[in-house]
């Protein structure tokens, strides 16, 4: 099944991403958003009218991504027929897990699909906008293991803080700990294809937990923050307000 989006979606060819591969975390359990979806796979809950999925996929078409993965697991099914083989002109293909692996695990599995030496990880549940471009110029020029978006909340207490130096090198990393206002992990980041076969497979990993407070201790690890907000669907508060966030900007 292929798309057509409602932009553009061949980019200025000096704008592609060249040589990176994107993947998005889309095999979640939906535990907590689960009484608002019912059987739907979160990644493809509604937002605004279309699915949260379709979102990302639209950036990442338009940035000039050409291949993405879908790591898939709970309802992956569901998944793969939404979105099918072709988005744009993005090609996609999917890398399941028979049993969870965690967002660690997930990754490491579709290394046999991920051929680029630099990969793009997209939470499939999170979106703040971020010139893909801007973010992949900054990951090289930092030369970065691992480079993470980082938005401004008042409450990190939901997701993963980062404490950065002065000069933007992540230095400690808490996954739902800290709470208070605070830079936090906005679901998207660059790394290097050898630091995903790092990750010890046929096993559930945590990115958040395991590998990102190693990676920091070893490897250059930078965060790159973004103005915009984080609208994440984790929630069923947060997912009303992403319908609220999504709505208005269809309207505007």
């Amino acid at each position: 099944m292929a798309h057509l989006l409602r932009t553009p979606t061949r980019p200025n060819a000096a704008s592609a991403l060249r040589g990176v591969t994107a993947a998005i975390l889309a095999g979640g359990l939906g535990t907590r958003l689960r009484p608002a979806l019912a059987d739907c796979p979160k990644v493809l809950a509604p937002v605004g009218g279309r699915p949260f999925l379709f979102r990302l996929l639209d950036v990442l078409a338009q940035a000039g991504i050409e291949r993405t993965i879908l790591l898939t697991g709970h309802l992956a099914d569901q998944v793969e027929e939404a979105a099918g083989e072709l988005y744009g002109n993005m090609a996609l293909a999917y890398s399941r897990e028979l049993e969870p692996l965690g967002t660690g695990g997930a990754l490491r599995l579709a290394v046999p699909l991920l051929d680029t030496p630099t990969i793009l990880l997209v939470n499939g549940d999170s979106y703040c906008r971020v010139n893909l471009r801007s973010f992949a110029d900054f990951h090289r020029r930092r030369r970065a293991s691992l480079s993470m978006v980082l938005a401004r909340v008042p409450d990190a207490s939901a997701f993963g803080r980062a404490e950065l130096d002065f000069h933007g090198v992540i230095r400690g990393f808490a996954e739902k700990q800290t709470a208070g206002p605070g830079w936090v992990n906005a679901g998207l980041c660059f790394l290097q294809r050898d630091l995903v076969r790092e990750i010890p497979a046929e096993r559930a990993v945590s990115l958040e937990r395991e590998m990102i407070p190693d990676w920091i201790e070893r490897k250059r690890v930078v965060g790159y923050r973004s103005p915009a907000p984080l609208i994440d669907i984790g929630t069923p508060a947060s997912y009303a307000r992403a319908q609220r966030a999504f709505g208005c900007a269809a309207r505007d």
